[in-house]
């Protein structure tokens, strides 16, 4: 399976962008979906998750009440819609999939990764 994430670029804080997930070589059905971001000099940070059917979703609390996503496994995309952007925001944003019921918010359960995207937001 193959994942790209797209839709980063710059914005002001209080601002919205909507990254895009897209996943090739495999049904999206058959993968729960990460969202990850690293930031220079800091660790890579889970920020959210879903779930294989796509009905079930978690968030780390610093994005909790401003990101949403959501899972298309009719056209193979994940996207993750950011709201109330902040500069603490900035990083470069990938997303990651497993083949399990075992997902959340940590790397290390996920075994395909795609290139990030880079996110900015200004003050």
């Amino acid at each position: 399976v193959q994942l790209q994430a797209s839709g980063g670029g710059l914005v002001q804080a209080g601002g919205s962008l909507r990254l895009s997930c897209a996943v090739s070589g495999a049904p999206l059905r058959d993968y729960a979906i990460g969202w990850f971001r690293q930031a220079p000099g800091k660790e890579r940070e889970g920020i959210s998750c879903i779930n294989m059917s796509g009905f079930s979703a978690y968030y780390a609390d610093s994005v909790k009440g401003r990101f949403t996503v959501s899972k298309d496994n009719t056209e193979n995309t994940v996207d993750l819609y950011m709201d109330q952007l902040k500069p603490e925001d900035t990083a470069v944003y990938y997303c990651a999939a497993v083949a399990s019921h075992n997902y959340g918010l940590h790397a290390r359960l996920y075994d395909h990764w795609g290139q990030g995207t880079q996110v900015t937001v200004s003050s």
